[in-house]
């Protein structure tokens, strides 16, 4: 079997965290699985890294731990060389340049407005759309 290529927003990481019966909870675990592969960069390692830890969003030290060693020991980490302005919140662009690197299939969000349906062969989807891709029987 061929694998899905998978770049996950910070949002979909924050919403695993914080509702652990949730799909993103879901989609994350799907996504470090096979025959998914996820891809991350530096930067997006480090924006897990930031905004799990916000005084703001409560997230257990321990669980903040366990969430980015499983995305880092089940993650494939690549360097984008080059940058792009593409998004509408630039501080987006960093998750469009790891998909263009990795030739990712999807880009999961809960912020679709923010990015372009497609960057080149990526297609930018939420997690409803994802796990009706991919576990269609998980949806209620």
């Amino acid at each position: 079997m061929i694998p899905l290529r998978l770049v996950i927003h910070t949002n979909i990481v924050v919403c695993a965290a914080l509702k652990p019966e949730g799909l993103q909870r879901t989609v994350l675990l799907l996504a470090i699985n096979k025959p998914a592969r996820l891809y991350v960069s530096p930067a997006i390692l480090a924006e897990y890294r930031e905004v799990l830890s916000r005084p703001e969003l409560q997230v257990r030290k321990g669980l903040r731990q366990q969430l980015l060693q499983l995305i880092r020991s089940h993650s494939h980490s690549i360097s984008p060389d080059r940058t792009l302005q593409v998004t509408k919140d630039p501080d987006d662009n960093k998750f469009l340049e790891c998909a263009d690197v990795a030739g990712a299939d999807y880009l999961i969000t809960g912020n679709q407005r923010h990015f372009p349906e497609f960057w080149k062969k990526t297609k930018v989807i939420t997690s409803r759309e994802f796990i009706s891709l991919v576990a269609p029987h998980l949806m209620v």
